[in-house]
């Protein structure tokens, strides 16, 4: 069995987002254990593109220089569209458990992609439809993956960063031994 612990915090704005991001890394955070979901799309603009090159992002958009920015920071990125929520940026390790979650099937029950990803490391599913409902309202998501102790450090920092909400997930999942 293996477990996961998450910081989550909520932001109003990619500024907060990317000062929470920044703050973490100060304080030594693994920023390979940072996750960051959010929107770039907006009805009155049009997204140009959004493609991986090699080992960097590229990406035009309103934010496309925000998004960019993290490419240094962070590990692993992809666009997903979401039924419902419309076309995600997202960035480190969650994004292999969405795509863990969509070529295993797991995405059951009602559930969107993002939806079973966070169920799969153990966040609550209240818990899931006010982060759903948060990225809907164009807010941005920064999780932070690691030890009980970790998460704990890093609800601090985002709670310190401005984080509108702020919570420590401590799920158990994986297989039973």
């Amino acid at each position: 069995m293996s477990e996961h612990n998450a910081a989550v915090g909520v932001f109003n704005s990619h500024t907060e987002a990317e000062t929470s991001i920044k703050e973490l890394q100060q304080a030594g955070f693994d920023m390979t254990k940072l996750s960051i979901v959010g929107k770039d799309y907006h009805p009155e603009e049009h997204v140009v593109g959004y493609y991986n090159a090699g080992d960097r992002m590229l990406f035009w958009g309103k934010q496309g220089a925000f998004w960019g920015g993290f490419w240094g920071l962070l590990f692993g990125s992809a666009l997903f569209v979401i039924p419902g929520m419309g076309p995600l940026v997202v960035f480190g390790p969650l994004v292999g458990w969405i795509v863990g979650a969509l070529e295993g099937a797991v995405v059951v029950g009602g559930l969107s992609a993002l939806a079973a990803a966070l169920y799969s490391i153990g966040i609550p599913q209240d818990s899931i439809m006010q982060y759903e409902t948060a990225i809907k309202s164009n807010k941005y998501l920064v999780i932070a993956h690691g030890t009980a102790s970790q998460a704990a450090q890093a609800k601090s920092i985002l709670e310190t960063a401005g984080a509108t909400q702020t919570d420590v997930h401590q799920g158990i999942r994986g297989e039973e031994n």
